[in-house]
């Protein structure tokens, strides 16, 4: 651990990271629509194009991935020691552009959840369960992350 990766590996392994359909994405929308919960995918005429669109219950959910999203005190984010000060300010921007899109959101009435990778990583049948409750609920915004993680 430490080791300096190079940067055709880095540059290679940063490639194969997809934007859409990660294994976090996946499971929550196999988890909704065994629910009965139909949805959208990235709809594009809404703030941030959000991941997962339930219209029916004016429900978006934002998968966010603790290293893309910055997730500060969990213990699956750790900027790269190569290029630090890139990926500090890449990792910066996303996680701005994710408050304004929020802060949109919300603004126009829809109601947010944002779940983090490390909740289904460490908690994954109680964030999924949370999760489908919150979509039921009245409640405007949830943040659902790792026990584990110190903010």
């Amino acid at each position: 651990m430490g080791e300096k990766i190079s940067h055709e590996t880095r540059s290679r392994m940063m490639s194969g990271i997809r934007a859409r359909d990660t294994k976090p994405e996946k499971l929550i929308r196999s988890h909704l629509h065994a629910k009965g919960l139909r949805f959208r995918l990235c709809v594009r005429d809404l703030p941030g194009k959000p991941d997962i669109v339930l219209a029916k219950w004016r429900v978006v959910v934002l998968v966010h991935g603790c290293f893309w999203h910055g997730h500060v005190g969990c213990r699956y984010f750790r900027l790269p020691k190569t290029r630090a000060a890139f990926w500090a300010e890449k990792i910066s921007k996303n996680a701005q552009r994710d408050a304004v899109s929020l802060a949109s959101l919300l603004e126009l009435g829809w109601r947010v959840a944002v779940v983090w990778e490390c909740a289904l990583r460490d908690n994954q049948l109680h964030t999924l369960d949370q999760l489908s409750e919150f979509v039921r609920s009245e409640d405007g915004l949830i943040e659902l992350a790792s026990p584990l993680t110190s903010t």
